[in-house]
């Protein structure tokens, strides 16, 4: 609910990917690592992923369960977006937190003196309580308020729907990811995750390897420490949060959680300089996940490998067996 009063504060940007134009590579802005062709530079909902494989599914089996009003103020999300000129992923936005907070209903209670879709308080500066009840004018609040969020195009959506809302529940805005990303593609959106070419499940871009990739050679020779976040000692997953959050990339901390939901993931014979790659005691159980690296092409990763070692590169074996099937690209 909309607790708190009118202002908007900058949030930290976590898994969102900068929208930048044109062709850039994934090391110091020349050709990647591996040699292999350069990165489409692309803007993405990092936790949807393309639109062939990423989250279609999910999201037409929960719009599907929409009701005639619910649909309705979908209808009027996205052509109040039109008719203000902004993207998709506003609209995306608006839906997820409107469908969050009232389910996309005009709801005439709420917590305290919260109404209508967005939940938001007259008492908080948002409006009388018969305007935050009209659907168009609460959509316009909205609009309006999102608009002021500092980067608010780069950011996740339910982060972004957050930074309006400004709940005491914050991670919840992402159970309606796919969902608001189905219903944009109904209205004639082609690609409303952004995320551009896809092949299946697996993406084709990132935007964050190159400054992961230098932060991690900078520690080069650093001494491992179990549980070492820096800034002299590193553990093997320590290293890559860090790397990442220099690109403005949020990833889990603990290196069976990176191969679950760091990011994308492709077929680990597909890494590209930049890509997370992941050893277990059984590969075919990610919770026995031990070990990850990143990989920097030509067959070698650079990781912090175990106590009494440093921080450096080695030579990848790709028929070692405790070798996870999945690499995970961070940041797409």
């Amino acid at each position: 609910m909309l607790k708190f009063a009118l202002v908007v504060v900058a949030v930290v940007a976590v898994v969102a990917v900068a929208v930048t134009n044109g062709v850039s590579t994934v090391v110091n802005g020349t050709q990647p690592a591996d040699g292999s062709p350069q990165y489409r530079t692309v803007g993405c909902n990092a936790s949807i992923g393309p639109w062939e494989g990423g989250g279609a599914d999910k999201g037409k089996n929960d719009a599907s369960r929409l009701n005639e009003e619910q649909r309705k103020t979908v209808e009027m999300i996205i052509k109040i977006g039109r008719e203000r000129n902004l993207p998709p992923l506003a609209w995306q936005i608006a839906i997820q937190a409107g469908m969050t907070e009232s389910g996309l209903r005009s709801l005439n209670y709420g917590d305290r003196d919260s109404l209508g879709i967005f939940q938001m308080r007259p008492s908080m500066g948002w409006g009388s309580p018969a305007q935050v009840m009209d659907p168009d004018y609460a959509i316009r609040k909205f609009y309006d308020v999102l608009e002021k969020v500092p980067d608010w195009e780069n950011r996740r959506p339910g982060d972004s729907a957050q930074a309006v809302e400004r709940s005491a529940f914050p991670d919840r805005y992402h159970n309606w990811e796919a969902m608001a990303a189905f219903l944009i593609g109904e209205a004639g959106v082609s690609d409303p995750a952004g995320c551009g070419e896809a092949v299946g499940n697996y993406l084709l871009a990132s935007s964050a390897a190159g400054t992961a990739i230098e932060f991690t050679k900078q520690q080069l020779g650093e001494p491992y420490l179990w549980g070492g976040n820096g800034p002299d000692q590193w553990d093997c997953s320590g290293i890559l949060v860090k790397a990442f959050a220099a690109a403005g990339v949020k990833i889990p901390r603990v290196a069976n959680d990176q191969y679950m939901s760091g990011g994308a993931h492709l077929p680990v014979r597909e890494a590209k300089a930049g890509d997370l790659i992941f050893w277990a005691t059984n590969p075919a159980n990610p919770v026995t996940v031990h070990h990850v690296a990143m990989y920097l092409g030509n067959d070698e990763y650079i990781h912090a490998p175990q106590t009494g070692d440093v921080v450096k590169i080695s030579k990848l074996n790709w028929d070692y067996y405790e070798l996870m099937p999945l690499a995970v690209r961070p940041g797409v």
